[in-house]
Formats: C-alpha cells, sequence, structure tokens
C-alpha cells in the first residue's frame, strides 16, 4: 500500500517539485496550497502523513497542525520551514508534529522521516484495533453501547 501524504506549502512550485519527487519515490501525494484547502482536503480523505509548511499567509502551520491533531489525530505531521526557530519547533512538538525539517530538506532524510512517521501512525492504529478487537471478545455485547 502506498503512503498517503498531504504537501501543504503557499509555494506552489515547491509544492509541484516535491509532489513530483515523492510520486517518483511510491507515493501517493495530494496538495494544498494554503491551510483552509488542506483542511478541506483532511476531512475528505484519510491521509498518513502531512508535511505542512510553518510560514503560510491566512492559517499558520501552527494553526493547521492544532487543525488536524483535532479533525484526524492519528495522521502524524511533518513541519517544514524556510524560516526556523527553536520556539516554533517546540510549539509544533507540543501539538503533536512528528518531526520539524528545515528546507532546503535532503531527499533521503524527508523519505526517513516519512517512513518513520507512517509506522508510528500504522502502530496506533495497530493498538486502537487490537483493544477494539479484545473489549469485544470479553463483552461482545460492548459493540451496542454508545
Amino acid at each position: 500500500m502506498k503512503i498517503r501524504i498531504l504537501l501543504v506549502d503557499d509555494e506552489k512550485d515547491f509544492v509541484e517539485t516535491l509532489a513530483e519527487r515523492l510520486r517518483t519515490r511510491g507515493f501517493h501525494v495530494t496538495e494544498a496550497l494554503n491551510g483552509e484547502e488542506a483542511l478541506e482536503k483532511l476531512k475528505e480523505y484519510n491521509f498518513d502523513v502531512t508535511i505542512l509548511d510553518v510560514q503560510m499567509p491566512g492559517m499558520s502551520g501552527i494553526e493547521v497542525l492544532e487543525a488536524i491533531k483535532k479533525l484526524k489525530p492519528l495522521t502524524e505531521v511533518l513541519m517544514l520551514t524556510g524560516h526556523g526557530t527553536i520556539e516554533t519547533a517546540i510549539d509544533g512538538m507540543k501539538l503533536g508534529a512528528f518531526d520539524f525539517l528545515i528546507k532546503p530538506c535532503d531527499m533521503n532524510v524527508l523519505m526517513e522521516k516519512i517512513n518513520k512517521a507512517y509506522e508510528r501512525k500504522s502502530e496506533h492504529e495497530e493498538r486502537i484495533q487490537k483493544a477494539f478487537v479484545d473489549k469485544l471478545s470479553t463483552s461482545p455485547m460492548s459493540i451496542f453501547e454508545k
């Protein structure tokens, strides 16, 4: 199964170039040019990993990260910026970002981070599924509880 990535950045040329580079490496990539567009796409589709620019007009990357974690808490988010500060990185990590990378990012490093983020998401999903199965096996009627 291909890893499903949402790539969010206000720099159109950057988005198109990085999306193509990721697609040639076997990822399924959806593009968004701002936070609002990204959140609309997240409502319609389940992504494994979001690569999110920190500084964008309108909603900032930190605001988008916060909304993503409320909307789809299992989606892992890699923050990407050309203007990184320690404070922004700390804020992002506190809000649930998987990692914080500085542009331009080495493609091998980005690939490694995407794969690790996907592994973490998969592990969370497996634990949730196991907990659900365990609950059903000990209390089959629990499926009817609210």
